[in-house]
């Protein structure tokens, strides 16, 4: 179990040597360099030490007369006691250091060791424990795979959760930016959540959602009379914020006669309701979110640059579910768990099977479409596991057929090499290209003939798109190489 209790001012070493003499030996060179030295003979006692004790660095014999040291070596790694190991071995055993430090050691000596080197190799250990410390203390004082209503222990989430967690005591406007179905909204609760106003209102308004005639109103309001059909006075969502926050949703849809009157109310937080001369103030933290480029917008002249430099202050990008790599499969339990039980039905896990296909999938529907797979699996279907057969056929269809032939594509420009691009002209003379160059060709041809989407071009190359995903990181490390 790691260890994140507050480490001693003392340091602690345990010395597992069945000969007496050397075990002497290395307690008195030790405590004499300022360490607390305990000594044990063999493997049991030493395992029982390690498992109640806060030792920094196990000094350890390889060969014992209960245990062997690499097998020690295997229990600790197994059990992750928090532990910094030094090997010894005999003359002609370095297999064995080499086995050893494979296993987790982080250093060896050789018998007959040297005064100075046991002494420095011990040392270093030592501050190698420390670090190693330090760096889980720090890594638990912000990492959670769940904050609010997000779920993500992969690196992009840990860094959404930071800005949050730093942004939210502001009063600084914040823009989220993601695909459709990355989690904006819940983002934009957490921040609330975790804000001051965490007790006032959370108004959500979608941009997208709102006839450009209605959307003036449903900010701010109106008062009876104001237009046909407006019966009686009405709250917008300015009003109904005042003293908490306010989503703007999807605010590149907003058309440009809204948007300069929404500039005026963001700068000023002063407004009249539709039809009314009464001005109303009111206080509120603003949270804008976009699936599109607002740039791009802006460049266009769709959005206002003046509105987007006075909104952007505090940048958030929800990352696409497929960058997201393990947070893929503990999203689907935390659906299953929450479906099952919604549903009266009995799931508890994946396959195996079932979770490498949901793994690979790249998911262009993001957390929206895996949510929605999720739901009709247990609708569906019954049991206590999600086999492959539950499973969309879309998930895994092409993936399965790619599996049982080469890339086409790929083999195509092999044999047609010069056509394609596969071989460069030197003179007279011809350079094959390495594959991966081919691939790559092909691949990406495919994708600028589909228009940038590499779902459709995956599936015209008869590959899964996952493959595309791995294989174009893959090629960005080469190329930077």
């Amino acid at each position: 179990m790691a260890n994140t209790a507050p480490l001693s001012n003392r340091k602690h070493v345990l010395i597992v040597e069945d000969d007496e003499l050397f075990a002497a030996y290395y307690q008195e060179i030790l405590q004499a360099d300022g360490w607390e030295a305990m000594v044990v003979g063999d493997g049991i006692s030493a395992l029982d030490i390690l498992r109640h004790k806060q030792i920094d660095v196990l000094l350890l014999d390889i060969y014992l007369p209960d245990y062997n040291g690499l097998d020690i070596l295997k229990l600790i790694k197994k059990e992750t006691i928090p532990v910094v190991v030094v090997v010894i071995t005999n003359q002609g055993s370095i297999e064995l250091a080499v086995e050893a430090t494979r296993l987790g050691a982080h250093d060896f000596l050789q018998k007959p060791v040297d005064i100075d080197r046991l002494q420095t190799t011990i040392g270093n250990a030592y501050k190698h424990y420390r670090l190693s410390h330090a760096v889980q203390l720090y890594e638990q004082s912000f990492k959670s795979d769940r904050f609010y209503n997000l779920i993500g222990s992969s690196l992009p989430m840990q860094a959404v959760f930071q800005i949050i967690k730093s942004g939210a005591s502001s009063k600084a406007t914040i823009f989220i930016t993601g695909e459709s179905g990355t989690g904006k909204e819940l983002c934009a609760e957490a921040i609330h959540k975790q804000s001051a106003r965490a007790e006032m209102p959370f108004v959500a308004l979608n941009c997208a959602a709102i006839p450009k005639d209605l959307m003036e109103s449903e900010i701010f309001g109106h008062v009876k009379g104001a237009f046909t059909g407006a019966t009686k006075d009405r709250e917008g969502a300015a009003s109904k914020a005042n003293g908490g926050t306010l989503f703007m949703d999807e605010i590149c849809e907003m058309n440009l006669d809204i948007q300069s009157k929404f500039l005026r109310f963001f700068q000023s937080q002063h407004f009249h309701k539709v039809g009314s001369n009464k001005e109303e103030h009111v206080d509120i933290r603003f949270i804008c979110a976009t699936n599109k480029d607002p740039l791009e917008m802006v460049k266009k002249g769709l959005f206002r640059e003046d509105l987007f430099y006075r909104l952007h202050v505090i940048p958030i990008e929800m990352p696409p579910l497929r960058e997201r790599g393990a947070d893929i499969i503990l999203i689907a339990y935390k659906f299953l768990s929450t479906f099952s039980k919604e549903e009266n039905r009995l799931f508890t896990r994946f396959s195996p099977e079932a979770e490498g296909i949901i793994q690979d999938y790249p998911w262009p529907g993001n957390v929206r479409e895996l949510q929605n797979v999720v739901r009709n699996i247990v609708v569906l279907n019954d049991g206590e596991e999600v086999t492959k057969k539950m499973l969309p056929a879309q998930l895994y269809e092409s993936g399965t057929r790619s599996s049982q032939l080469k890339d086409k594509a790929a083999v195509e420009t092999t044999i047609n090499s010069e056509e394609k691009g596969c071989v460069q002209t030197l003179g007279d003379r011809y350079q094959i290209l390495p594959l991966w160059q081919v691939e790559m060709k092909v691949i990406e041809k495919a994708i600028i003939q589909c228009d940038g989407n590499i779902i459709k071009a995956a599936e015209f190359l008869d590959i899964n798109p996952s493959t595309v995903y791995r294989k174009r990181k893959k090629w960005e490390s080469l190329l930077k190489d």
